[in-house]
């Protein structure tokens, strides 16, 4: 079993800025991609940002030069640095990771999101 935990969400004024985490634990062998998704209401979820095991970045169009993403995979956390918000970036933030388990097999796994809230 595999549990993310994320933190760093809140309500900042727009043009301000937020620091998102996600922690992966439990039965990890290896990490590969990491990302982060969002869900504002009423709308789909939606790609903000992902990371390669290799590093490789993409991003959204809606967010690029304004949001980071990286990872230290030493603490198999993967972070989305968020910049200059605005109230359309409000959505509720999740993490997504896939890794390979002990047993050999493949997982996908969904952090529990976490509310960011930007006012005008």
């Amino acid at each position: 079993q595999v549990q993310l935990v994320e933190s760093g969400g809140g309500l900042v004024q727009a043009g301000g800025s937020l620091r998102l985490s996600c922690a992966a634990s439990g039965n990890i062998f290896m990490l590969n991609a990491m990302g982060w998704y969002r869900q504002a209401p009423g709308k789909q979820r939606e790609l903000v940002a992902a990371i390669s095991s290799g590093g490789s970045k993409n991003y959204s169009d809606s967010v690029k030069g304004r949001f980071t993403i990286s990872r230290d995979n030493a603490k198999n956390t993967v972070y989305l640095q968020m910049n200059s918000l605005k109230p359309e970036d409000t959505a509720v933030y999740y993490c997504n990771v896939a890794l390979k388990a002990w047993n050999g097999y493949g997982y996908d796994y969904w952090g529990q999101g976490t509310q960011v809230t930007v006012s005008s």
